[in-house]
C-alpha cells in the first residue's frame, strides 16, 4: 500500500467540484498538488485553502484541448516538487439534446475536452512515471459510461470511450508498476449540471436528476483517496448503481423498458 506523504499529484477541472474536492483531500494526505483548469481566479480560490491548512499547492493555467497546455502542467509540477506520482484527468463537461440535433461541431467539441483531453493528460504524465519506476493514472469517467443515456449520447460515448481506454491502459502499464484507475461517479452536487443545462437547448433530464442520484464532491474525493492507497481498477461511491448497471448490460430489453419510461417522463 503505497504512502501518499510526498507524493505530487495534478488534477485537471481541480477549479471546482471532483475536482476541487480531490485536491484538497489529497493535500490533506500530504501529497503536494498542481491545480489546472481554464479559470485561475477558482485555482487561487482552491489553492488558497490548502495552502492555509499547511499544504502545498501551484496552480497552472490549463485548456486539456490544447496538448501544449498539458506537457506545460507535467513539467511545473515536476520542476515545483521534483516528481509526479498521480495524475487525475478530470476536467471535462456534459451536453444535453437529440442526436439528430447535434451538429458536428457540438460532437467533436465534447470529445476534444472529455476524451482528447484525458489522452492530452496523460501523455506527458507517463513519460515522468516510467522515469521515476512508478506512478498512478486516474481518469474521471462516468456511471453512465456503461449505458446509453437518450439526450446525453454523445457525452456517454466520451465517458465510455474514457472507461475502455483507462481498462486497456491498466494492463499496459502493469509491468512498468503504473496503476490505472477509472472513477465512476453518479450525479455531484457541484456546478455541473447547471452547466450543462446552459450548454443544452430547452433542457430537461438534467434538472431532473433525483436526489437520492446525487452525491457531494467530497464523498467521491474520499474514495479517489482510498483508491490512491490501495489502487484498484474501477471507483464506484454507489454500489446500488453499479449493481443496476450491471443487470443493465446482461438483460439490455430491461434497460430499454426504463429509458423507454425515462423518455415519457420527460
Amino acid at each position: 500500500m503505497p504512502r501518499l506523504e510526498a507524493k505530487p499529484i495534478a488534477i485537471t477541472g481541480a477549479s471546482s467540484g471532483i475536482g476541487a474536492a480531490t485536491a484538497i483531500r489529497c493535500a490533506r494526505e500530504g501529497m503536494p498538488v498542481a491545480l489546472a483548469a481554464r479559470r485561475v481566479d477558482r485555482l487561487e480560490a482552491v489553492a488558497r485553502r490548502i495552502v492555509e491548512a499547511g499544504g502545498r499547492a501551484i496552480i497552472v493555467e490549463c485548456d486539456v484541448a490544447r496538448p501544449a497546455d498539458c506537457e506545460r502542467l507535467v513539467a511545473r509540477t515536476v520542476d515545483a516538487f521534483g516528481s509526479l506520482y498521480a495524475v487525475f484527468a478530470n476536467a471535462g463537461y456534459g451536453i444535453e439534446g437529440p442526436v439528430a440535433d447535434s451538429t458536428e461541431h457540438d460532437v467533436r467539441q465534447i470529445f476534444e475536452t472529455n476524451f482528447f483531453g484525458t489522452l492530452h493528460t496523460i501523455r506527458p504524465a507517463l513519460d515522468a512515471m516510467r522515469k521515476a519506476g512508478e506512478g498512478h493514472i486516474l481518469v474521471c469517467s462516468s456511471c453512465l459510461s456503461k449505458i446509453g443515456v437518450p439526450f446525453f449520447a454523445s457525452y456517454c460515448a466520451t465517458k465510455a470511450a474514457q472507461d475502455h481506454y483507462a481498462r486497456a491502459l491498466r494492463h499496459e502499464l502493469e509491468p512498468h508498476n503504473i496503476a490505472v484507475s477509472s472513477v465512476h461517479p453518479i450525479g455531484t452536487r457541484t456546478e455541473f449540471f447547471d452547466a450543462t443545462s446552459a450548454r443544452s437547448k430547452a433542457p430537461r433530464l438534467a434538472l431532473r436528476t433525483p436526489e437520492r442520484l446525487m452525491q457531494p464532491a467530497e464523498v467521491v474525493a474520499d474514495a479517489i483517496v482510498r483508491c490512491l492507497r490501495k489502487p484498484k481498477g474501477e471507483v464506484w461511491t454507489s454500489r446500488s448503481t453499479r449493481l443496476t448497471l450491471g443487470l443493465a448490460t446482461m438483460f439490455p430489453s430491461l434497460a430499454d423498458i426504463v429509458l423507454r419510461r425515462l423518455i415519457a417522463a420527460r
